[in-house]
């Protein structure tokens, strides 16, 4: 394709006559009307028809149903940017025939885009369409648990144990003062030398320690994001038998789903997003489900917007912290990963005790090594 073929398409049927006065023709044709169908939209919602006249009778050629549209989009179009297409029919221009027709959901990418306009759209969600919503939603969530699970399990199970030895020779578990210790008597004076004939290696730790570790999630409309990866997080917790996980969801209500901690789709199935948020009266639930405070780590995942009196909430952290209940305040990431959170509540709940922080899910597993180890 041509730059000039490509800046046109860029700029649509107003650029025809400047760019390309003969029309588009094989691929770049069906290109331009694949993506006129779409953005042609702009135009007509803002009541004129795509040659710019007020909207009326006309006869142009008919419009191709979802389906081939699609299958059109993803014809002629890297996987990537239809992709980019698929979600801004989605949230630009609204068209959630695209998950409420079976035919055009089964031909839909799975992928996180998609999870989160179906958790988005669940209550219109029915009979088939839900059935075969229920299957993305797990065919996607477990693609995310194979990404997280591997290096969450590493960091969590496979902790040091310096008081102990190990057969096992992995160069990172190597321990260079044992080994020196266990050595010194095979020094050679003559040549000066130490003679290895002993290897020491730390013994990876086994033993799994009580910790009790409560997820409370503000599932808000800002924080949909936060309560996929959480949802995930937690089914990877909840397998791991060194730990009791309690999960809660929260906007001005309080959803406690730790029965189906173990299954992120169920969570995920349930969750109800959207509302305000009333951080403080979560927060005083959780500290209901304490049982052992100095063997309980409370992760607080939210954007720190709080929609009730800020008062509660700090008095709430405040009071866990003097339980010496661990906390970590985990501000919510947008797209880019990038933090997006009230600063002045966080630094307020951070003098009280709790650690605020913007972590990925892999940095919050390296954080719980440090607290509980």
């Amino acid at each position: 394709m041509s730059t000039l073929e490509r800046w046109r398409l860029v700029l649509g049927r107003y650029a025809e006559q400047q760019l390309s006065p003969q029309g588009l023709n094989g691929q770049s044709g069906r290109r331009d009307r694949a993506l006129d169908h779409l953005y042609g939209r702009e135009y007509k919602g803002r009541g004129l028809r795509g040659d710019g006249e007020l909207a009326g009778g006309s006869l142009e050629a008919s419009q191709p149903d979802l389906v081939t549209w699609l299958g059109e989009v993803r014809e002629l179009f890297p996987r990537e940017t239809a992709e980019i297409i698929e979600k801004h029919a989605l949230d630009r221009y609204g068209l959630t025939e695209l998950v409420t027709d079976p035919q055009t959901l089964e031909r839909l990418e799975p992928n996180q885009q998609l999870l989160r306009t179906l958790l988005t759209l669940r209550g219109h969600l029915h009979g088939e369409v839900l059935h075969l919503a229920k299957r993305i939603i797990r065919q996607v969530v477990e693609e995310l648990r194979r990404k997280l699970e591997a290096e969450v399990r590493q960091a969590l199970s496979g902790r040091l144990n310096r008081n102990r030895h190990s057969p096992m020779t992995m160069a990172q578990n190597f321990d260079a003062a044992g080994t020196l210790r266990a050595n010194l008597k095979h020094y050679d004076r003559e040549r000066q030398r130490l003679v290895v004939e002993n290897l020491k290696f730390f013994e990876r730790n086994s033993r799994r320690l009580p910790w009790h570790i409560i997820l409370c999630v503000d599932q808000s409309g800002s924080m949909v994001d936060s309560v996929i990866h959480s949802a995930v997080m937690a089914g990877i917790f909840a397998a791991l038998p060194a730990f009791r996980v309690k999960l809660v969801l929260f906007d001005t209500s309080v959803v406690d789903l730790s029965e189906h901690a173990d299954d992120p789709v169920e969570v995920l199935m349930q969750a109800q997003l959207g509302g305000g948020t009333d951080i403080g009266k979560a927060v005083r639930y959780c500290s209901q489900l304490v049982e052992v405070p100095h063997r309980t780590v409370l992760v607080l995942v939210t954007d720190f917007c709080e929609g009730a009196m800020p008062g509660e909430l700090v008095r709430a952290i405040r009071q866990l912290a003097e339980a010496r209940v661990r906390m970590l305040g985990l501000a919510s990431l947008d797209g880019n990963a990038h933090p997006v959170y009230d600063r002045q509540m966080a630094e307020r709940l951070a003098a009280c005790g709790m650690e605020i922080a913007a972590l990925t899910p892999q940095r919050l597993a390296q954080w719980l090594v440090k607290v509980i180890s």
